[in-house]
């Protein structure tokens, strides 16, 4: 089958968009090559050509938010954004709030599944950093959390640092359209009470922790705010939009540049590397362990009794 279209469709949004303008002429170059020997030839369906595509796109610089990715419904011409639908899809996911509870030994616990922007889940986030802010110590659980909005991980971090002034610098983001780069703070006021900036935070991560939640977890982990438990995350740094390729293809070109403002650099293509390396599905027992241990280091007399007990009798059980 005859991919040119394709190819050369892809190619103009890569020197259009891409955030590097260099690696985008070596990359194109890669798949004007791959056209012309032939390579895509034998492929006739749509999801195979995405995925062939997709390999040789992350085959210079390995962005892995460089994608050609096939839709099974129909791609418009012109991507209407249908904020009613979008509005639903947020509210059945929770918010991207998974879970949030107080574990025996007041332990506070989140599991995410993404980010989604504060306009629409900000009054959820409160209500869930409200929950969590009397807990001696919280386990963020980002392990399949795809990313999403800088802003709903600015909210978040708020509840997690000092509050007010001065505020924490979190990150910054280069845009190649405009030239700037614009910076992403810990904000000047957010309702409720807060987590604080001294007790323990473990976060726990996955290969799948990607974009957004790899950026909260680096963002915590260069401020020596928490401590990563689990394994190294996707490396997914360089946001960006969708463009049309074809009738079920479409891209996914990053125009954006992460930039961390301790490191000077981002975890692009080789993603945060956790404190603690553990498979994925024992991190939750790990984390949950030190922060029991912990906790039995906050006093037993009074009205710490009680947790204390807790704590020792969960500690026993696992």
């Amino acid at each position: 089958m005859n991919w040119s279209e394709q190819i050369e469709a892809l190619c103009r949004q890569l020197d259009e968009h891409y955030v590097f303008p260099e690696v985008a002429s070596e990359i194109t170059s890669v798949l004007q090559k791959r056209l012309a020997e032939g390579a895509y030839t034998d492929i006739s369906q749509d999801e195979a050509f995405a995925a062939a595509v997709t390999a040789d796109l992350q085959s210079i610089n390995g962005d892995k938010h460089l994608r050609l990715e096939y839709s099974v419904e129909e791609v418009p011409e012109h991507d209407p954004f249908d904020m009613d639908l979008y509005t639903q899809e947020v509210m059945l996911s929770g918010y991207g709030f998974a879970r949030v509870e107080r574990l025996a030994g007041n332990i506070g616990y989140l599991d995410t599944t993404m980010f989604h922007a504060p306009q629409l889940a900000g009054e959820r986030a409160v209500a869930v950093m409200t929950l969590l802010a009397d807990t001696d110590v919280l386990l963020f659980d980002v392990r399949r959390n795809g990313g999403g909005s800088p802003g709903m991980v600015a909210l978040l971090c708020t509840y997690l640092f000092h509050y007010g002034v001065p505020a924490t610098q979190l990150n910054s983001i280069y845009n190649r359209a405009s030239g700037v780069t614009k910076q992403s703070w810990t904000l000047p006021y957010a309702p409720g009470p807060r987590f604080g900036p001294d007790k323990p935070i473990y976060v726990l991560t996955s290969s799948e922790t990607f974009s957004g939640a790899e950026a909260l977890s680096y963002d915590l982990q260069t401020r020596g705010r928490a401590v990563l438990v689990g394994e190294r995350t996707g490396g997914g740094a360089n946001p960006g939009t969708r463009y049309r390729v074809g009738p079920h293809l479409k891209s996914s070109v990053p125009s954006g540049m992460a930039i961390n403002p301790v490191t000077g650099t981002n975890w692009e293509g080789v993603g945060v590397v956790p404190d603690i390396a553990l498979p994925a599905e024992q991190a939750f027992d790990h984390a949950y362990k030190l922060a029991l241990q912990h906790v039995l280091t906050l006093g037993d007399r009074g009205y710490r009794r009680v947790v204390a007990e807790e704590a020792r009798t969960t500690l026993a059980a696992l």
